[in-house]
């Protein structure tokens, strides 16, 4: 938080609480990415930091040390070697996963109790953005629009017409102050054809939802409860146990028999019906890492010819090639005369594609585990 913030106690921004769902196993990135160490515990971009760490170092900024981590109980020495900062009381742990309405409404829950005017911003950990500071003044418009009553979604402005994200449509300016390009939610719409995704971007008042929220811990909470109140009855049943020391036992009977959701089902559209969600456009590089594609995208340190390659010590040889190598071991791999190739060599997984196909590799996934070949996953 800047010093200018804690000038004056009463900036939106001395309310602000980050929270970190690190959920998600990133199939599509099998078999780096794995059930024992998902993708946000890997470095994908060669930055040296890994997803998670280069997460929270973002809004540390703007949140300083109120930052609340929500993952699953089998990562949580992993999450905690990563992020030594973050004590037991700011970490939450699934004992299974329950979709994103579960993971961000508990923290919600947690949150008010403690303080009912808190504003939080919820910010996957597995999602790829430069540069920060771009990012943090989106942010910090978020939170000033959220102050004044609005679930607010950090939107993106799209690069390309691309199917593979829902899309935000943006209503009139909100005018307020702190906030300059905060607008009003028109309505939220799910991932189009290509046809319908080059009109969106031809309209020019269409964003990506990226899955970034920020909101009245209250506001939240107000709405789960009228649109989802089996689960906002169990959240507020484990989050009253939270601080005391009947958390494990109360959060054992309740989490699994609550219904999987995701928030944008759960608050987010059901709110922007009623009026209560905003968008602020990010200018911001963002990519959410779907694919070996991605990584490709997002890589050029460590290029051997036109082949991105990752891994620590990765020996590779490449003539007249191009594409992703991604080794955890250190056996050569050598390209010759193949084009947009994705390789990912473990020391017990071979993956070997193409980056058209490089989506694909979740059937994999899923006919590995059917077929009971469960120790490579």
């Amino acid at each position: 938080m800047s010093t200018e913030d804690a000038k004056y106690p009463e900036s939106p921004m001395n309310r602000f609480h980050a929270v970190i769902p690190a959920g998600g196993v990133g199939t599509r990135l099998w078999p780096l990415s794995r059930a024992a160490a998902p993708k946000f515990l890997h470095d994908l971009t060669g930055s040296g930091s890994t997803l998670l760490r280069a997460t929270y170092d973002r809004l540390e900024p703007l949140a300083g040390e109120r930052v609340l981590v929500v993952t699953g109980e089998a990562h949580r020495a992993a999450v905690c070697r990563q992020l030594p900062e973050i004590g037991d009381d700011e970490l939450v742990l699934e004992s299974e996963p329950k979709d994103s309405g579960a993971a961000i409404g508990l923290a919600a829950a947690i949150l008010y109790r403690r303080d009912p005017d808190t504003i939080m911003g919820s910010f996957a950990a597995d999602q790829v953005i430069s540069p920060d500071h771009l990012f943090q003044e989106t942010v910090r418009e978020a939170i000033y629009t959220a102050a004044m009553g609005k679930i607010v979604t950090i939107g993106i402005k799209p690069t390309h017409p691309s199917t593979g994200f829902g899309y935000i449509r943006s209503g009139a300016a909100l005018h307020v102050e702190g906030a300059p390009n905060a607008l009003a939610v028109a309505e939220f719409v799910e991932k189009p054809s290509q046809e319908v995704a080059n009109k969106y971007v031809e309209a020019g008042d269409y964003v990506w939802n990226a899955g970034m929220f920020v909101a009245p811990v209250a506001l939240m909470l107000k709405h789960l409860e009228a649109n989802q109140p089996e689960l906002f009855k169990g959240l507020q049943e484990i989050a009253e146990a939270w601080d005391t020391p009947q958390r494990a036992e109360v959060t054992a009977r309740i989490w699994p028999t609550l219904p999987k959701i995701a928030i944008d089902y759960a608050v987010a559209e059901p709110a922007a019906a009623a009026g209560d969600v905003a968008v602020v456009p990010g200018t911001f590089r963002w990519d959410d890492v779907g694919d070996f594609a991605a990584i490709g995208r997002l890589n050029n340190a460590g290029d051997v010819d036109e082949v991105t390659v990752l891994g620590e010590g990765a020996r590779v040889f490449a003539e007249n090639a191009s594409g992703v190598v991604v080794s955890d071991t250190k056996r050569v791999i050598a390209l010759i005369g193949i084009k947009d190739v994705v390789i990912v060599d473990t020391p017990d997984a071979l993956l070997v594609t193409t980056k058209e196909h490089a989506q694909l590799v979740k059937g994999t996934v899923d006919a590995l585990k059917a077929s009971g070949d469960t120790d490579v996953l």
